[in-house]
């Protein structure tokens, strides 16, 4: 139960409903699996499967902290494959009629052999991890992209009624601090060390320069900043808690955890109750993210406060 990647909300104006409500509303949007005529879908699953009980909220510490999973159902039908089925069709149809197929018939085709593939195409299913500090009003998504992690908010916000969340945003644009900590060591903060992935930005349409494995302080890195390019990715460390790579949304991602932490999630006297493992390995590490989370926000001068401005999420810096 440890993230990988980590996209932030700020929550305004929460009204937090008790577990035992939360619980019900999950359970009238809980995952199904997907019709023949689906192309995709998305519901709430249980976190820890079938040794949970098949319960879709996990509460830790008094409801601290919760843990819910959406689970992603998505029907793989390659355009391809139904560009060739189209592209035979209009064929036989222009062989047979002597005439050529027009646009309009073009469309009701790929309509019609899309609906007919459906059926019979494969199924990827994804998990998808949902951390809410209901303490903090914060929320955390483990998505390798922003438009995962929105399509689990979607789903909260409609299973909720509403919900008011907006990405989080620091004082100090991450692109900048990022830039300024890799071109000036002196500015790290103590605890702050680089690692060795960086991505590098041109102002202009020079593209992107990715470094993978390479020394962030040499000669050829600073050259590169100071012909205007700046970082939008880069790897960092908390001494001794969390190593991951920055993004210049906020996003946190290729998340690893501190030896130490592990070490103690290891050695926790859960005896063989895997349930109890499972959730130990959560709030070990949603503590860490919260305590790294705030430090992070320091050091990018704070948070930005914004004001709710409508219902579905929309505020106003």
């Amino acid at each position: 139960m440890w993230f990988k990647h980590l996209h932030l909300y700020r929550l305004h104006d929460v009204q937090l409903l008790s577990p035992e409500q939360t619980a019900m509303v999950l359970a009238e949007h809980a995952a199904k699996p997907l019709g023949n005529a689906d192309a995709r879908r998305i519901g709430w699953t249980a976190p820890a499967g079938r040794m949970g009980g098949g319960q879709l909220l996990h509460t830790l510490q008094n409801d601290a902290h919760r843990l819910i999973s959406a689970l992603r159902q998505e029907r793989l039908l390659p355009a391809s494959v139904v560009a060739e089925e189209v592209a035979g069709k209009v064929a036989e149809i222009e062989a047979y009629e002597g005439r050529k197929v027009t646009r309009k018939e073009k469309t009701a085709l790929k309509e019609q052999i899309t609906e007919e593939l459906l059926p019979r195409a494969f199924v990827r299913s994804q998990k998808i991890d949902l951390w809410w500090d209901t303490e903090r009003n914060l929320i955390g998504v483990n998505a390798s992209s922003r438009s995962r992690a929105e399509d689990v908010l979607d789903l909260l916000r409609e299973t909720l009624g509403s919900l008011k969340a907006t990405p989080l945003t620091s004082q100090t644009l991450p692109i900048r601090a990022m830039t300024t900590w890799l071109g000036d060591a002196a500015s790290r903060p103590a605890d702050l060390q680089l690692g060795d992935n960086v991505s590098l930005k041109a102002k202009g349409d020079d593209g992107v320069v990715r470094a993978r494995q390479v020394d962030l302080d040499s000669d050829e890195m600073q050259q590169l900043l100071e012909s205007g390019r700046q970082a939008s990715q880069l790897a960092l460390s908390i001494e001794g808690h969390l190593s991951f790579i920055l993004h210049d949304d906020l996003a946190l991602k290729s998340l690893r955890f501190g030896d130490a932490l592990i070490e103690e999630a290891d050695h926790a006297d859960d005896g063989d109750d895997a349930l109890a493992r499972f959730e130990t390995d959560f709030i070990l590490m949603a503590g860490s993210l919260r305590l790294n989370v705030e430090r992070l926000l320091e050091w990018l001068g704070g948070e930005t406060e914004r004001q709710p401005a409508a219902d579905n999420g929309e505020v106003q810096s």
